[in-house]
Formats: C-alpha cells, sequence, structure tokens
C-alpha cells in the first residue's frame, strides 16, 4: 500500500505536514497528520482521490488543519494578478475581490500586487 500511496507521502513531505504518521494494517494505509491549512488538506485528498478513487477502501487519512481561520497563504509571484490567484484557490478569477478585501493592510488597489507580498486567501 505504501508504494501505491508514496506520491501522497512524498506531498505530505513537500507541505510539510506536521505529526505526519504512516502505518499498514491489514491492506490497509493509516496516514495522520496536520496541514498548515485547509488548502494544503485539500492537496492531499485530491492526490488520495486520484491515486485511489472517490472513495478509496485501501487507505484512511486523517488530516487535521492547524489554522482553521483562513483557506491559505500565498506568496504573490511575478506575473500573478488577483484574478488569477482566486482562480487558483476558488476556482473563479471572480472572486478576486475576496482575497483583496481581506488583505486591505497589504494592498491599496485589486489590480496592483507585486512579488513577494505575502496575501491571505480568506475561507469563503
Amino acid at each position: 500500500m505504501k508504494a501505491k500511496y508514496q506520491s501522497v507521502l512524498d506531498l505530505g513531505q513537500e507541505l510539510e505536514i506536521q505529526n505526519g504518521d504512516v502505518k499498514e494494517e491489514n491492506g490497509v494505509l493509516h496516514v495522520n497528520g496536520t496541514a498548515k491549512n485547509q488548502y494544503e488538506k485539500n492537496l492531499i485528498w485530491d492526490k488520495i482521490k486520484e491515486i485511489g478513487g472517490e472513495s478509496p477502501t485501501d487507505i484512511q487519512a486523517n488530516i487535521e488543519v492547524a489554522d482553521t481561520t483562513i483557506f491559505a497563504n500565498h506568496t504573490v509571484k511575478s506575473g500573478e494578478t488577483l484574478g488569477a490567484i482566486a482562480k487558483k484557490y476558488y476556482g473563479s478569477a471572480g472572486k478576486y475581490t475576496a482575497i483583496f478585501n481581506a488583505n486591505t493592510d497589504v494592498l491599496k488597489n485589486p489590480d496592483v500586487i507585486h512579488p513577494g507580498q505575502e496575501l491571505v486567501i480568506p475561507n469563503l
């Protein structure tokens, strides 16, 4: 089982999942840990479903979220827009105003963002 879900375990390391614990028992892989935020937890679950299907029976994952007050954190990269960032996290560029409104301490204009700025991606 561990080999089948190795890419899930690799992603967990890449995301620096805390308190990680993995064990195999009776043909079922048990994975526990704490993600920084809901977005990272979703990434882990998406990877599990990619490998095992919508309701896999050979893996049980208990992923907690350390900070439930936000959806994610994002460091602006060169060429990004709030619309593109909103599309990445929410699936809709039109939700850029939620990101702008949550970051008025950093942003003064939704059309002007700079590489390196740390943004909070709020829960919707």
